[in-house]
């Protein structure tokens, strides 16, 4: 009766504890990652949605009647209006170090970031801005210097065509994650990439 009282009030030994702290450990471990992994997606979403509406913006700019009188010198002849895409606009943030393991705030200033370009090129052509904190560079290129030469499958858009594209460093390693989207003006009409082409997704 007395060694049943005793066995029943006994705690437990160092190698139960032990085994109840590794175990602690390795679930501890195994949110850490869950939860990097689920940030870097959540980041990365955040590209794909900007790059995506881009594009967009690139495709209803081009769709817009614009007059060749802001195109062309006046000559005192009117001219026929026309489809033209937006010209290139600078990266945002200008710096891609300004991204690499970190976020960058765009500046709401007049040319300044989103806020930057003319009626016919850049960020003020497309009519895109975001006031959001962003972990990306984001660009728009018509004609040449597209990022996405040597990203696997992405076509090259030609000399009548537009890329919309993201890169970031999310953890500051130097591994840079690059999403892009292409567009071509064929027979007076944009036709676009089906996908999102990217590498190191999410990185």
């Amino acid at each position: 009766m007395r060694q049943n009282e005793v066995s029943r009030s006994r705690g437990f030994t160092l190698i139960e504890l032990m085994i109840v702290v590794a175990i602690l450990g390795v679930l501890a471990a195994l949110a850490i990652v869950g939860v990097r992994s689920y940030l870097a997606t959540a980041k990365t979403a955040e590209a794909k949605q900007i790059v995506g509406a881009i594009t967009r913006s690139a495709i209803t700019q081009y769709e817009r009647e614009r007059d060749l009188s802001q195109l062309l010198p006046a000559t005192g002849v009117d001219a026929a209006n026309t489809h033209i895409l937006c010209d290139s606009a600078a990266p945002v943030p200008l710096n891609f170090a300004d991204v690499q393991g970190t976020k960058y705030q765009p500046s709401a200033a007049p040319g300044v970031d989103f806020m930057s370009g003319s009626p016919l090129a850049g960020w003020q052509c497309l009519g895109f801005e975001t006031v959001a904190p962003i972990y990306f560079q984001y660009s728009y290129q018509v004609g040449d210097g597209y990022i996405s030469e040597g990203l696997p499958g992405a076509p090259i858009p030609g000399p009548v065509g537009f890329e919309a594209g993201a890169r970031g460093d999310l953890d500051g390693d130097g591994l840079t994650c690059t999403l892009v989207r292409t567009g071509e003006v064929r027979n007076g009409e944009i036709v676009t990439s089906t996908v999102i082409y990217t590498n190191n997704d999410p990185e």
